[in-house]
Formats: structure tokens, C-alpha cells, sequence
């Protein structure tokens, strides 16, 4: 026997999704614009998240082709006698002795002044410090040659330079064409014959800074004590911390409290953190664009609950439920949202790429930062349809039929 009942009308998952998007496609202009602004908090997220993964790894890179063991021991000026202290010449000599140290090297500052040529008067000496260093000082700071040959055993003592990366750019050196004579620079009245220019490096700005010469060169043109002020180190990993700590007493039995021992990479590596702290403040305004984008969705989906209203009314009289109603505009705001996030996720996935491009950065944006801005972009559309969901769905088909 038949059951007399009638049964309920039902849709399936795809039925109700083809519903929800009934409305969107009839307005595209409108929805468009209401998607704008959860696109917009969206991509803020994303960028706010890529760059500084982007520049994390890019800094992972260059420290893992830097090393991260070298160690730097700085003699500091005594605020009494406003001088350095006199650390022995053979203090490098004495730190690669310790045993974890694989390679020690020095480098001290003549005080000198270096200008492009006699011609400049003597103040304008562009800032540029003049740096005695050991044959073997580049090798240990991994440093690179974009031309010429460095400061080697056989020339160190004699009137030639090795331009640091920011000194080349002040003295208008940028490089050394073959079958030239190689340019010259003016320090502390004597010339000296440039050999060479230095890229980048990172782990010891100063010297790239600096104008470098050798040890015996210094000795030789420019009064140099043969003190070292600077004292490098590689060491090994494990140990690192350990030989730090002994670096100073090490360096200046003496008085260590004179020494003050670092770790380049440590620096570089907060400088790095320094320059994308900023890009966390953008988390404020990306959070007022998807609030803003929130209620321009909800807005949109009121009005859209009153310009439909026979829609309603029609759907209710032909056997639709409260249920189904309010199903179809939730997911009507749900997928306006979502349309919203996937072009927010994808401007700020090439918003990140763009910046990594121009910074020469690996493009990274973690996997959370795309599923959370889909799965925000979502709750957002739910909360915001929440409401007119539930009015429609109120709505006799009495009522509804009699609106104009």
C-alpha cells in the first residue's frame, strides 16, 4: 500500500550549488564588486606571509653558502685614552691554535685616507676606511673577485689595492678591462695600483667599505704599527659557542674585556628579520579590507533577499523548504567569498613573486597561508550570509508572491 504522504523535495549537492550561483551569474558587476574587498584582505594576507618565507629562505641559502662558523674579534676604543688597544701581531696566530679553529686570519685599520686622486682635497675622502689584511683574509670570508686578482703573498707588499664592493662604487672603479692599464688610487700621498674588486660580502659590511692592502704594503707606505684591530675566525659548528667564549683572552690576554667577539651571521641574519618585521603591520589593515569586504557581501546578499523575493515565493509554493531556502543563499554568499579568496590568493601569490623577483628571492608562499586565506574567505562568506539566509527563508510564499 502507497504511503499517502507527500514526500519532502529533495537537492542534491550539485543541485544546491547551481542554485547558489543562480543569482551571481544574473548580477556578475555587483557580485564582482563584492568579492573586491574579501580579494583584497585576501591577497594582503597572503603577500604578508609570503615575503617574509620568501626572504627566510632566501636568507637559509646565502648563509648555508656563507657558513655560518665564522667568528669576529673587534679590539673596542678605551673611553679613557680614546685609543685602541695594542693587540699582539700574532694574534691570529694565536686564535687558530685553539682547537676547534680551522682557519684564522686578521685585518687592521691604518687610518689612512684614500681619494680617486691628488687632486681632491683631503676631507673628501669619501668615507672609506683603508684596511691592512693578511694573504689569506678573503679566502676565509668566502669573498669573491667580479675582477682582477686578490692581495696574495707575492704582492702584499707591494703598492697595489683591492677595492671592497661600496669602495669601487665611491671611487667611479667599477671595473678592470683587460689590456688597460688598471687604474690607480691616491692613499696618504703615494699611488697604488687597483688589482682588483670585490663583490658583495654580506658577512662583513666593512670591508666592503674598505680599501685593502697588504700587510707589508701598510708597513711599508703607510706608517702601519702591524696591530690588528680585527681578528677572524672559522671554527667548527659544534664548538662554536665555546671558542667565542675564549676568543677575547685569547686575542688580548692582556685586558679581554677589550675584545668584543661576534658572530657575522647573526647579524645578517637579524638585519634580514629587521627588513621584513614591517610587512607584519599590513596584518591590520588586510583584516579592516575582509571585515569591509564582509559587510559589503552581507549588504549585497540583503538586497539581493529583497529584489527576489517571488523568486522565493514561487520556490516555496512549488514545495521548497525553509531549509533548502536558506541553503541556497548561504551558499550563494559562500561562493560569492570564495570567489572573492581564490582571486585574492592568486594576486597575492604574484605579489610575493613579483617582490622576490625584484629582491632576487626564492618565491615562497607556505601552503597555510593559501588554505587559510580559502578557509577565512569561506567562514567570512557563512557569517555574512548567515543573516539574509535566514530572512529569506522566513518569507510565506503568501508574503513573497505579494511583493511588487
Amino acid at each position: 500500500m502507497s504511503d499517502p504522504r507527500p514526500r519532502r523535495p529533495r537537492l542534491d549537492p550539485l543541485d544546491v550549488l547551481a542554485h547558489g550561483v543562480v543569482g551571481l551569474r544574473s548580477r556578475p558587476l555587483r557580485a564582482a564588486l563584492s568579492a573586491l574587498g574579501i580579494a583584497i584582505g585576501i591577497a594582503t594576507m597572503v603577500v604578508v606571509v609570503g615575503i617574509p618565507a620568501s626572504s627566510q629562505q632566501a636568507l637559509d641559502r646565502e648563509l648555508s653558502a656563507l657558513g655560518t662558523n665564522l667568528l669576529r674579534a673587534q679590539a673596542t676604543m678605551d673611553e679613557r685614552t680614546n685609543a685602541l688597544p695594542p693587540v699582539p701581531e700574532q694574534a691570529d696566530a694565536m686564535v687558530e691554535r685553539i682547537g676547534p679553529v680551522t682557519q684564522a686570519s686578521a685585518a687592521a685599520n691604518t687610518h689612512a685616507q684614500v681619494r680617486r686622486t691628488d687632486k681632491i682635497p683631503p676631507e673628501q675622502s669619501s668615507g672609506l676606511t683603508v684596511l691592512a689584511v693578511r694573504p689569506d683574509l678573503l679566502r676565509l670570508l668566502d669573498a669573491e673577485l667580479v675582477a682582477g686578482t686578490p692581495i696574495t703573498r707575492e704582492n702584499e707588499g707591494l703598492p697595489v689595492t683591492v677595492l671592497g664592493a661600496t669602495a669601487a662604487s665611491r671611487l667611479g672603479i667599477t671595473s678592470l678591462p683587460p689590456g688597460q692599464p688598471a687604474p690607480k688610487v691616491w692613499i696618504n700621498n703615494r699611488w697604488f695600483t687597483v688589482v682588483g674588486i670585490l663583490a658583495a660580502t654580506p658577512l662583513d659590511p666593512e670591508v666592503e667599505r674598505s680599501v685593502l692592502v697588504g700587510w707589508e704594503a701598510a708597513r711599508t707606505w703607510l706608517g702601519f704599527d702591524g696591530h690588528p684591530t680585527v681578528i677572524y675566525a672559522r671554527a667548527v659548528e659544534e664548538h662554536l659557542e665555546s671558542v667565542r667564549d675564549v676568543l677575547p683572552a685569547t686575542v688580548y690576554p692582556e685586558n679581554p674585556a677589550r675584545i668584543k667577539a661576534s658572530r657575522p651571521s647573526d647579524a645578517l641574519a637579524a638585519k634580514r628579520i629587521a627588513e621584513t618585521t614591517f610587512s607584519g603591520l599590513f596584518l591590520g589593515p588586510a583584516a579592516v579590507a575582509l571585515l569591509v569586504g564582509g559587510v559589503g557581501v552581507a549588504n549585497t546578499m540583503v538586497i539581493s533577499v529583497l529584489e527576489r523575493k517571488r523568486e522565493v515565493g514561487l520556490r516555496r509554493a512549488l514545495g521548497a523548504t525553509k531549509g533548502q531556502i536558506r541553503t541556497q543563499f548561504l551558499t550563494e554568499s559562500v561562493v560569492l567569498c570564495l570567489f572573492g579568496g581564490l582571486t585574492g590568493v592568486l594576486l597575492g601569490v604574484l605579489g610575493t613573486a613579483v617582490y622576490s623577483a625584484i629582491k632576487s628571492w626564492p618565491a615562497v608562499v607556505p601552503l597555510d597561508a593559501t588554505l587559510g586565506g580559502l578557509g577565512s574567505s569561506m567562514a567570512i562568506g557563512a557569517l555574512a550570509g548567515l543573516y539574509p539566509a535566514i530572512r529569506a527563508a522566513r518569507l510565506t510564499p503568501t508574503e513573497a508572491l505579494a511583493a511588487p
